[in-house]
């Protein structure tokens, strides 16, 4: 990231993805891995370095996606940095103000009380905006996977010409 942060000083304030310097995203799935549960000098290293990619990452071509699935203080220190937080069904009231912000239950972003019969119904907040959007995403189920994996060839690979089944 440094380095194309480099590459790119002076000409240009924002990243176009071509071929040769694609858009990167870093996907985490479970932060609290790399920022609570690992040991002392590792949690540094990654507040560290996740700290670097969320402040200056998006600017050179960088997102970083995290999901947590106990989103307290210690495990989300950095939320202030990322530009787009998302709440999904939680067990806690406590839990929507420390992913989303403190005024989350006064807009009506509840997330303990979405239910189980309502997948991917959550709350988003974007940088630049105070307001809370109630939003639902299509949900894949496990036999939908399934389906898909059944009915459709995955693309081969560079030089592969058999189609796999």
């Amino acid at each position: 990231m440094l380095a194309r942060a480099q590459r790119l000083r002076g000409t240009t304030r924002c990243h176009r993805p071509t071929r040769a310097e694609p858009h990167i995203v870093l996907l985490i799935d479970e932060l609290a891995t790399l920022t609570a549960y690992a040991d002392r000098k590792q949690r540094a290293e990654v507040d560290q370095l996740l700290g670097l990619w969320l402040a200056q990452g998006r600017a050179v071509g960088v997102s970083v996606i995290a999901a947590v699935q106990d989103p307290s203080k210690d495990v989300v220190a950095l939320r202030q940095l990322f530009p787009v937080r998302v709440g999904l069904r939680m067990t806690e009231a406590t839990q929507s103000a420390m992913i989303l912000s403190t005024s989350a239950h006064q807009q009506g972003a509840r997330c303990e009380e979405i239910s189980d019969t309502t997948p991917g119904v959550g709350y988003v907040l974007t940088e630049g905006n105070t307001a809370i959007v109630r939003v639902r995403a299509f949900h894949v189920s496990d036999n939908d996977i399934a389906w898909l994996a059944a009915n459709f060839t995955p693309p081969g690979r560079r030089g592969d010409n058999q189609r796999r089944r």
